[in-house]
């Protein structure tokens, strides 16, 4: 599920047991594993913004924003969960963009819009950092207002219809001990917390390297993530019987989404 929050056109909790009560030493609502259901999200109604002009690309909606020459070859961003990116110009409708950390390529896309320019889909790639297998979505947008002139068609305002991922991209497996909380997903991302609102560490993970964990009750606790000391994310998580709310708040860039897992 983190995975998923994370890849947008690519993004859970304060108790600590002072005791085990019956309510800790019996099984949690939130073990077990979960799968996202894409078809169910609801996703933010911000658009995400960028173009290319005079063949400069300019992310105008990442966070911090930048501007880097789309001539294929990689250069430096700060900011990011890559240090360098690569935008290659493929024809008038598609232009291909390739993200790396420490020179290990972390995200691939392409994206083409549709001969009406109504419509751009982004065919994505993430390389996980502990796993071989690579996690793939696809992602459809629709143009928000009208293309400016003088652009690369496949600049614009878009705003997200709907997404498909592979299947490990989708799974995550949660697990309560004492007062900890344990999360695993196929990618490789895993870490263990406490739920006592400080911070542990996340392994194999790019986007977070930090994570804190907050109770809200027996049903619902709420994560905050942090890459370099900076928070860059919060979630609050629901169960209800074999039913996971998400509300996720993407603090860098102000877009809300709400996901919904089913316990496998």
């Amino acid at each position: 599920m983190n995975t998923i929050r994370k890849c947008v056109v690519c993004a859970l909790l304060s108790m600590a047991a002072l005791c085990a009560s019956p309510a800790a030493r019996a099984q949690s609502p939130f073990d077990g594993t979960w799968r996202t259901d894409l078809a169910k999200t609801s996703y933010s109604p911000k658009p995400i913004i960028f173009y290319i002009s005079q063949n400069w690309y300019h992310c105008v909606s990442c966070a911090p924003s930048y501007d880097v020459a789309a001539d294929g070859q990689d250069h430096a961003v700060a900011g990011q969960s890559y240090d360098t990116i690569a935008v290659t110009i493929v024809d008038d409708h598609t232009i291909k963009t390739v993200a790396k950390k420490d020179d290990k390529i972390i995200s691939e896309q392409t994206r083409k819009v549709s001969a009406d320019g109504k419509i751009l889909t982004v065919d994505a790639t993430q390389h996980p950092m502990n796993s071989d297998k690579p996690a793939t979505f696809e992602t459809k947008a629709k143009r928000d207002g009208t293309l400016r002139p003088g652009v690369q068609p496949t600049s614009g305002r878009w705003i997200i219809l709907n997404q498909n991922g592979s299947e490990n991209a989708l799974l995550t497996t949660y697990k309560m001990n004492g007062d900890s909380m344990t999360m695993t997903e196929p990618t490789g991302e895993n870490y263990t917390a406490k739920l006592d609102g400080a911070d542990y560490p996340v392994k194999g993970a790019y986007g977070y390297d930090a994570v804190s964990l907050k109770r809200i009750d027996d049903h619902t606790f709420e994560e905050t993530d942090k890459r370099n000391g900076t928070v860059i994310d919060v979630s609050r998580m629901t169960v209800v019987g074999k039913k996971m709310t998400v509300v996720d708040h993407d603090k860098l860039t102000g877009r809300d989404s709400t996901y919904i897992a089913t316990k496998q």
